[in-house]
């Protein structure tokens, strides 16, 4: 299409010139009727390379506009595209965060009966250490009257021998 307005804006210069080559080396034999020839003939060939670049222009300008609208709607496919993979991934992290949540709250639960646990088994068996000093003590107690008592009665049945 630029080719042939090219061309056309080529033929109508070269008209053009030899219009004004005839006009100024010649008046003479030109008749009128020559000269309007020439000059409508270049005037149609300039109306002719305006028309076509014109209409080149305008096909130009349409696919342009098209190519415009093709790359617009490619960018917001591309938009929604990255859209959703940015909630894909962001969903993913709030998944992994959640079940790490729940991870870690359910290992602090077992660490808790764990301690729950060994906390009552020490009041157990410090309950027991404590039964078993006072079983310990009472029986010192007892033997120490046992001991007491039997060195009083022997130191009586001495007591009685001698006098």
């Amino acid at each position: 299409m630029c080719k042939r307005s090219v061309q056309l804006g080529l033929n109508a210069a070269f008209h053009f010139t030899k219009f004004r080559s005839i006009n100024s080396s010649s008046t003479s034999f030109a008749n009128g009727f020559e000269y309007r020839q020439i000059s409508q003939l270049v005037n149609s060939n300039v109306k002719r390379a305006f028309l076509v670049d014109t209409l080149a222009l305008e096909h130009h300008f349409s696919l342009l506009q098209r190519e415009t609208e093709k790359l617009r709607s490619d960018i917001d496919k591309m938009r929604s595209e990255l859209r959703y993979e940015i909630d894909k991934v962001t969903a993913g992290q709030r998944l992994d965060l959640n079940l790490e949540r729940g991870r870690i709250r359910d290992e602090l639960a077992n660490q808790n009966a764990e301690t729950t646990n060994l906390t009552n088994k020490l009041d157990r068996e410090i309950h027991a250490l404590r039964a078993q000093l006072e079983a310990a003590k009472y029986d010192v107690i007892k033997y120490c009257i046992g001991t007491l008592v039997s060195i009083s009665a022997v130191g009586l049945a001495v007591l009685r021998i001698l006098l």
